[in-house]
């Protein structure tokens, strides 16, 4: 037989053109949601032609990239403002994407080098970069703002001001954010995976992580299924289907897990003022749009909307379930205990990736000869950030209860099984 042995041949290929793929794959289906729904709110009546512009700068930020927002009119006018967010739609349908196109050339395996994995990531995370950057210097444009009629468009016209305001990605923290987005998709997809191969060295831990990981996957998941459901049934109800479709195209992760973290008895910090309108849940909108910064949780909600409370049965019964599938997935020598640990560390975890991933920071104002923030529109603020600790604290606490009791129910279920095979059972 020739020099390549067996051994070699049963190693997938998964060189440069696989890495395009990935990389092309991922982008293109964030493009594509990301387009859709920016047309469903309305975005292709932007002036200039502006929409590609705007959707470079959408797939940005949903890698965690930074917008900057300025404008000016010859020293007589300015805007200011930034642009913290990230449409999680947008984000979610780029990281399934890349994470399954990472592992697929590695299935059917058991083990994998740890030079190999490396190989593989960083063929990915180069092209990944290249593409980036073209987003990245895509993601700019500027528009004429109207001034509207009254004293202040008397006062433009007699000064000849023609208010600008312009967005534009900073490249290099989008370069930096966006390559560690990309580690952290490649890092969770290797840890959710229940068939994927290690390195040998870290074989030993994948009973302790990966059922958890993949528990929280399930989680995470099944949020934003019942969202969208919950989303089309208010839609074919109520009406206004392309503000709906929108928040599904575009955040219904942020909804949906801001309203998980919230069933868990969370807290965030909020406000909405000025023009900027929020397609959200009205009882949100209106714990939000205060003049000073709102808590978000159950009971303030609920002083809105009594149907908030459900938040908390639905809570209870998907960590019980996932904590049940992770303790059936596991093996039997693992204890309650241990199970219960394993679920409170995961959960934690996860909610402060919805925290960290989940804050929101907008704002735009404008002004004339010193006069501002003028009502032309687009001015106002959006904020939204989560009370950390507290949120970890609940996290542990809700992690090791449900992870207990379904590890009870798991090794329940396993004696009934066993007992039913045996003759005369």
């Amino acid at each position: 037989m020739s020099s390549r042995t067996l051994s070699d041949l049963a190693v997938p290929r998964h060189g440069w053109a696989q890495a395009l793929v990935t990389v092309l794959g991922g982008l293109i289906g964030m493009g594509l949601v990301a387009a859709l729904g920016l047309c469903a709110a309305g975005a292709t009546d932007l002036p200039d032609g502006s929409f590609p512009r705007v959707l470079a700068a959408t797939v940005v930020t949903a890698v965690g990239g930074s917008v900057d927002l300025s404008g000016d009119a010859s020293g007589l006018a300015g805007a200011e403002g930034g642009l913290t967010v990230m449409p999680l739609s947008v984000t979610l349908t780029g990281a399934l994407f890349i994470g399954w196109s990472f592992l697929r050339p590695l299935r059917h395996r058991a083990v994998a080098g740890a030079s190999e994995l490396a190989g593989w990531a960083a063929r990915i995370a180069a092209l990944w970069l290249i593409a980036l950057l073209c987003l990245a210097f895509a993601a700019r444009h500027t528009f004429e703002i109207s001034l509207g009629e009254g004293a202040l468009g008397d006062l433009g016209d007699l000064f000849g001001v023609s208010p600008e305001v312009g967005f534009a990605a900073d490249v290099p923290l989008t370069l930096l954010v966006g390559l560690l987005w990309l580690v952290g998709v490649l890092v969770l997809a290797l840890l959710v995976s229940r068939g994927a191969p290690l390195p040998g060295r870290l074989l030993r831990f994948q009973s302790a992580v990966r059922p958890a990981a993949h528990a929280m996957l399930q989680l995470l998941l099944a949020s934003v299924v019942i969202g969208a459901v919950i989303a089309l049934a208010v839609a074919a109800t109520r009406g206004r289907p392309a503000e709906t479709f929108a928040v599904l195209l575009l955040g219904l992760p942020n909804v949906a897990w801001l309203a998980l973290t919230i069933g868990l008895g969370a807290t965030w910090d909020g406000r909405v003022e000025g023009s900027f309108a929020l397609p959200v849940p009205h009882a949100l909108d209106e714990v939000l749009r205060t003049e000073d910064v709102s808590a978000l949780n159950l009971s303030t909600l609920a002083g809105h909307d009594g149907r908030v409370w459900w938040l908390l049965v639905a809570d209870a019964v998907l960590l019980l379930a996932v904590a049940f599938v992770m303790a059936a997935l596991s093996p039997a020598r693992v204890r309650a205990w241990q199970h219960a640990v394993h679920l409170a560390v995961a959960l934690a975890l996860t909610v402060l990736m919805i925290c960290l991933v989940g804050r929101i920071s907008a704002r735009l104002g404008l002004s004339v000869l010193g006069i501002g923030d003028l009502d032309t529109g687009l001015s106002g603020q959006v904020l939204l950030k989560p009370r950390l600790p507290v949120a970890l604290g609940l996290a542990l606490l809700w992690g090791l209860v449900a992870g207990f009791a379904g590890a009870l129910l798991a090794q329940r279920t396993r004696r009934r099984s066993r007992s039913d095979r045996l003759p005369g059972g």
